[in-house]
């Protein structure tokens, strides 16, 4: 199922009268193959959340279209964007905020299973544990019962990542899942997102302004400046031997041990 973002743009009013609107998708265009991970790469306000938001059938583009498997994501009900969502999960960037602090982990995996899968209770539990086993929270027993607070943010990313799973989805939107966490946290799930994709064959859109962590996790990457894709290739080109001054800059300004 290609994912086929075709010359997609979108404005937002500025904020005062007088204002120019703000471009923060500029004719932007590509596609994303069944199982490819790709990256998304831009420093803040590069218009990499509108683009997720888009995809992910949250914000309309004032023009093109976003397609998913011959389906006009742009297009789409509400009843409609329900069952898109089934094949279509966002993992958010603040696991913080992206869990209810009343609900147990057990509850949060539960709900998607019952509402887009329409599996028993029985079944879901039953499924929670493999959930759970999946992103690597075991023995399942000391995590499904705990609330979100009783938790490290690893293992908070780790839950929204396996709700995320639990509706089977085909193509997995990651938009900075790891920029909240503690350095020592980020390579493990790093290492457990590119895992997933080999295991079930999700497809990645993994957004990030971090071209080394985009390293880890994607074999292609595009490059985002003020909504426009400046460049884009396989990763390792990209990075090696990049065309364009934005990459370039971005490139110079990773840290290093000198």
């Amino acid at each position: 199922m290609s994912l086929v973002v075709e010359d997609v743009v979108k404005r937002y009013p500025g904020r005062r009268r007088g204002e120019k609107a703000v471009v923060a998708s500029d004719h932007v265009s590509f596609t994303i193959e069944p199982g490819e991970p790709v990256a998304l790469v831009g420093q803040s306000g590069s218009g990499k959340s509108t683009l997720a938001r888009m995809i992910t059938g949250l914000e309309r583009p004032d023009s093109g279209r976003v397609t998913y498997h011959d389906i006009r994501v742009d297009q789409l009900r509400r009843k409609e964007l329900r069952r898109y969502h089934g094949e279509v999960q966002m993992v958010f960037q603040d696991p913080y905020a992206a869990l209810n602090p009343l609900h147990t982990v057990r509850y949060v995996l539960t709900r998607p299973l019952i509402n887009h899968l329409g599996m028993s209770e029985t079944d879901a539990h039953e499924r929670v544990d493999e959930l759970l086993t999946t992103v690597g929270l075991t023995p399942v027993d000391q995590f499904a019962g705990k609330l979100p607070h009783q938790l490290s943010g690893g293992q908070r990313q780790r839950v929204v990542i396996a709700r995320a799973l639990a509706p089977r989805p085909t193509l997995l939107v990651a938009d900075e899942p790891v920029s909240m966490l503690d350095v020592s946290l980020r390579a493990g799930v790093l290492e457990l997102l590119g895992e997933l994709r080999r295991t079930t064959g999700v497809s990645l859109l993994y957004i990030t302004h971090d071209l080394l962590s985009a390293r880890l996790v994607a074999d292609r990457m595009l490059v985002l400046h003020e909504g426009r894709i400046v460049e884009q290739g396989p990763t390792v080109d990209v990075l090696r031997n990049p065309k364009d001054d934005y990459t370039r800059a971005l490139l110079d300004a990773l840290p290093t041990p000198f």
